[in-house]
């Protein structure tokens, strides 16, 4: 019974492994500034503020991926990060809204917004930095 256990549970953990999504570092066509992946991270970590970062309401598949590549950093850590920077009043965190279709409309309507979304999401009102998997 307890191998039974075992290999459900690596299987489970090496399904979970599998769900990251192909993720696009979205900004809007008008934007002329193409800022690194170095520059997208203190954006959405709030420490360079040359772009408005939008950003995703839950944690899914695409945020898991954004802030695992990007920021180095998984949900936990991120809500620690905020946390310690609203308790001190060093910051707040970007303004977030539910799901892709959102960011790309929210993105495609602000000539200094920045955002990311699943790949498949991407439609040609926005422009596309670079894609993370």
């Amino acid at each position: 019974m307890s191998s039974l256990r075992l290999l459900t549970g690596a299987a489970l953990l090496f399904s979970v492994s599998l769900v990251h999504a192909e993720v696009a570092v979205i900004v809007n066509p008008a934007t002329a500034k193409t800022p690194s992946q170095d520059v997208v991270a203190n954006i959405f970590l709030g420490k360079d503020k040359s772009l408005k970062g939008v950003d995703q309401k839950d944690w899914s598949a695409t945020k898991e991926t954004f802030y695992a590549k990007v920021a180095n950093k998984n949900e936990a850590q991120l809500k620690s990060y905020w946390s310690g920077l609203v308790f001190t009043g060093k910051g707040q965190p970007l303004p977030s809204v539910a799901g892709d279709d959102a960011v790309v409309a929210q993105v495609a309507g602000e000539a200094d917004a920045i955002g990311y979304v699943d790949k498949a999401a991407v439609t040609d009102k926005v422009k596309v930095l670079f894609t993370l998997q």
